[in-house]
């Protein structure tokens, strides 16, 4: 990565790729911001396979917000059979004279693609926005593949569900192109020349119907069970609570709605230290009015319950878990990967009003540092 111009210097972070720490992209954590004019070699084996994205992590509330992201799709070196039409799809906001709008894809207005009857077709959707959005696929039943990079067991056919997808997650759908228009977008309104949307036809004239409102999808209750390394029984070498929460106060030295972790904001939340090998368990609970996407570097989790519900199909691995006002989740992971990594809500303008932590590995250190002293700043 070369800097060519970006004053407060940059980094990039490989969001969702359980890379070494070394190459995680994390300004202060992992590296030092690269300035103008400096240049960082990552160096790591792409040993996942799927749907994910990058951007940088240092100012990253305000770095991503202008465009400093993209995405990432990695393929089996083994593949045997592919879809016929294989299309990313990213969500991210845009700036206009009217405020913020939400584009799905890099032009901003209706876009298409000649897909013919008969066609499989791969969407892979990026929601590279700071807050959850609502997808609909109109016009087709489609499976849910793949939620973060991660395939699920057993996807069924669904139809008329909207599609919530956590700020930085990912979700895989595939369909069979039917014999009229199907479309992609964040509302159920009517679609014009002028909408938001992806529409797939035969020709460059149809246009499909409205999507309608159905339930919401729900991963927790989807696609067939299989095994997994832990479970409600397995005996937990460490378990973490971790309360989200948000009260008015001081941060940075400005009055703010603050994003708190247990009570604190960065640096003040405790951090989660662990060993390899640990077998770790943690809950969250969202006490607050609004979403928190939660996002562990380094490692996918498992999610276990959801509002004290178990998950009942397949598993649920993610690397990005939404946290909705009012609600609880359990999950596990290993801790198979040592280094320091961030945790943190990746509504990043809540990154940005403390609400990051670390998980940390006994007996690991780093040599960077952060703070006004230094050019880090990776929230």
């Amino acid at each position: 990565m070369v800097n060519i111009d970006v004053e407060d210097g940059v980094t990039i972070h490989w969001h969702g790729l359980n890379v070494p720490n070394g190459e995680d992209g994390v300004a202060g954590l992992t590296q030092n911001a690269v300035m103008p004019g400096e240049q960082h070699i990552y160096r790591f084996i792409a040993e996942q396979t799927g749907t994910y994205w990058y951007h940088s992590h240092q100012q990253s509330s305000v770095q991503v917000a202008k465009g400093l992201y993209g995405t990432l799709v990695i393929e089996p070196d083994d593949a045997t059979v592919l879809e016929d039409v294989d299309l990313t799809v990213l969500a991210h906001p845009k700036g206009t004279s009217n405020g913020t709008t939400i584009t799905l894809g890099a032009t901003g207005k209706l876009q298409r693609q000649t897909v013919m009857p008969g066609k499989t077709v791969r969407l892979r959707i990026i929601n590279a926005h700071n807050m959850h959005k609502m997808f609909y696929l109109s016009g087709a039943s489609f499976k849910v593949t793949s939620i973060d990079g991660v395939d699920l067991s057993g996807p069924e056919w669904i139809q008329n569900q909207k599609m919530l997808l956590a700020a930085g997650g990912r979700y895989d759908i595939s369909f069979a192109m039917p014999d009229h228009a199907v479309s992609l977008t964040h509302t159920a309104d009517a679609i014009n020349e002028r909408s938001e949307a992806i529409v797939m036809a035969g020709n460059d004239r149809d246009l499909p119907l409205p999507g309608r409102e159905g339930p919401v999808f729900n991963p927790a209750k989807y696609g067939t069970p299989s095994s997994v390394p832990f479970d409600a029984d397995t005996v937990y070498d460490r378990n973490f609570t971790l309360v989200l929460d948000n009260r008015v106060g001081f941060y940075n030295g400005m009055m703010t709605n603050v994003q708190t972790i247990n009570g604190y904001v960065f640096p003040n939340t405790p951090s989660l230290m662990v060993r390899e090998g640990d077998i770790v368990k943690m809950k969250f609970v969202n006490r607050g009015f609004m979403d928190h996407p939660m996002h562990l570097h380094g490692h996918h989790i498992l999610v276990l319950k959801r509002n004290g519900e178990p998950v009942e199909g397949s598993p649920w691995w993610t690397d990005t878990l939404n946290v909705a006002p009012g609600e609880t989740y359990e999950a596990a992971f290993e801790a198979d990967n040592p280094g320091l990594w961030m945790d943190h809500c990746h509504n990043l303008d809540h990154a940005a009003a403390g609400m990051s932590m670390h998980l940390m590995y006994e007996g690991v250190y780093t040599p960077f540092e952060i703070g006004s002293a230094t050019v880090n700043r990776y929230e």
